[in-house]
């Protein structure tokens, strides 16, 4: 089985975070294990075996215990998974509830399937086994999991081992390519949404009830319905930006990392950049360039800082990050974004993270205001270095959203960022239990660094290091790699040949 790579494992002396991918590290000081709960894992298997056993077995599978089957004969999901993440070896170790039960009465078998572990630190799928009523054999390895490239850890690429290949009653299963596997941390509490939504409710409500009397007024004046043409028709094609805003969130994988995931972290915005409730999105306002309707090019800068902080070890942090003076430019439908990347107080100026691609290759103004949704931002080489190659080269990061005001009385459509920081301090708490996000924390100031999160899933978000790590931007990140390992070697006794994959 392939060996654990340096650059997964490795953890460089100075510590960085790696931008947007999610990838933190804690330093080599930090050996505090943090404790995971809520996570879940879920795999199919093998679609064909799943075949076999409704199909020419006639069989069927039954989930139990707090596992579940998704439906028309679909993956299966363990639940409730606990465990630990290891911030000195960047490996993570979960063991999950449920409890799966394979039967064929007319093939004569009869399988379960319990306590089902993922070990990042060997890279082994394992679990508890009963064939055909015998002893249970415990730990037996099931499957061997690919690294992953990104700290989501969602769609890993798994191999069946010989155990596997003896339990499901066919060595054809033996080497064979399994279903892909994702393991998946506990969702945030959407709780600050509803209370945002309630509060705008009753404005407009209250709003309403005045202004049909104040409405009736002015329409026989008929010089301010007139006046908002007039401005649009007269609007330039070309000149400065008066004002506008950008709205990105980075990854949001990262995000759920930093906050929820085991950098038990906080995100915090600083010079009138705002983040959205629930661990949302960012807006960054006050918008300075230039724009050109007829060529199709914007060129814009925004104020304001995000920063990402997590795996803190006795008031240091290992993870570290600042993103500012953000840098949109468009030309015909295509463009860059830029920032000024500050890691572990390193910084790196004018960093080109993503490419950037828009639905239309053309710009409209629309009541002086030029507004590009929906732009979609893909990792550039250099970005993928910032991020000490976590994420690779055309990795998809958060789309983008660009609204610039031709004229300084030009109205923007109105943002949902909301104001100060996301998650608690960090520390042992359990992965969810850090904060509430989106709470009003303090804006303003100088933002020295923070955690960027990501991999809203399971420990996917961990460590991987690089020897490789830019000395410039970032360094290594701190998201579990998993590396195939050697598994223990079960014996499982089985009496009975199911039938060969399909």
């Amino acid at each position: 089985m392939p060996a654990i790579t340096p650059r997964r494992l490795a953890l460089t002396a100075a510590v960085a975070v790696t931008l947007g991918c999610g990838t933190l590290t804690a330093t080599a000081a930090s050996a505090a294990d943090v404790p995971l709960t809520g996570y879940q894992l879920t795999w199919g298997i093998k679609q064909s075996y799943r075949s076999y056993v409704t199909g020419f077995a006639q069989g069927t599978f039954t989930a139990t215990d707090g596992a579940s089957q998704a439906a028309d004969n679909g993956v299966f999901t363990f639940t409730d998974g606990k465990g630990s993440y290891d911030s000195a070896k960047h490996t993570v170790h979960l063991a999950f509830q449920g409890t799966l039960t394979i039967k064929s009465t007319l093939h004569g078998f009869t399988r379960e399937i319990s306590d089902v572990q993922y070990d990042s630190a060997t890279g082994a799928l394992t679990a508890d086994l009963v064939s055909d009523g015998g002893a249970k054999q415990q730990d037996v390895p099931l499957a061997q999991v690919a690294a992953p490239t990104g700290p989501d850890m969602s769609g890993l690429a798994t191999t069946l081992t010989t155990e596997a290949g003896a339990f499901l009653g066919s060595s054809s299963y033996a080497g064979a390519a399994g279903d892909p596997l994702t393991v998946a941390a506990p969702k945030q509490t959407p709780e600050p949404e509803p209370t945002k939504t309630t509060s705008p409710s009753p404005e407009p409500t209250k709003t309403a009830s005045p202004q049909p009397t104040k409405t009736t007024t002015p329409k026989p004046t008929g010089s301010p319905s007139k006046s908002p043409s007039p401005s649009a028709s007269t609007a330039p094609t070309k000149g400065a930006i008066a004002d506008g805003t950008l709205g990105w969130g980075v990854k949001e994988t990262f995000r759920t990392y930093v906050v929820s995931g085991p950098a038990q972290g906080r995100i915090t915005t600083s010079g009138g950049a705002q983040q959205a409730s629930g661990n949302g999105a960012f807006t960054f306002p006050g918008a300075t360039g230039s724009y050109d309707t007829k060529a199709g090019t914007l060129s814009a800068a925004f104020r304001g800082a995000v920063n990402f902080k997590g795996h803190e070890d006795n008031g240091t942090y290992g993870l570290d990050l600042t993103l500012s003076d953000l840098h949109a430019e468009l030309n015909h439908g295509t463009g860059t974004l830029t920032a000024d990347v500050t890691s572990l107080g390193k910084k790196s100026e004018d960093v080109v993270l993503a490419d950037l691609k828009a639905k239309s290759t053309g710009l409209t103004a629309k009541n002086d205001v030029i507004t590009v949704n929906g732009v979609t931002a893909t990792l550039t080489d250099a970005g993928a270095k910032a991020f000490s190659g976590y994420y690779t080269k055309g990795t998809a990061l958060d789309p983008v959203a660009l609204s610039v005001a031709l004229t300084d009385d030009a109205d923007l459509p109105s943002g949902d960022g909301g104001t100060g920081t996301a998650g608690g301090t960090g520390g042992s708490g359990t992965a969810g239990g850090a904060g509430t996000a989106g709470g009003s924390g303090t804006t303003g100031g100088d933002v020295t660094g923070s955690t960027v999160g990501g991999g809203g899933v399971a420990g996917g978000s961990l460590a991987a290091t690089g020897s490789d790590a830019p000395v410039g931007a970032l360094g290594a990140a701190a998201a579990v790699a998993v590396a195939a390992g050697a598994g223990v070697v079960v014996a499982v006794r089985r009496r009975r040949t199911a039938g060969a994959e399909a």
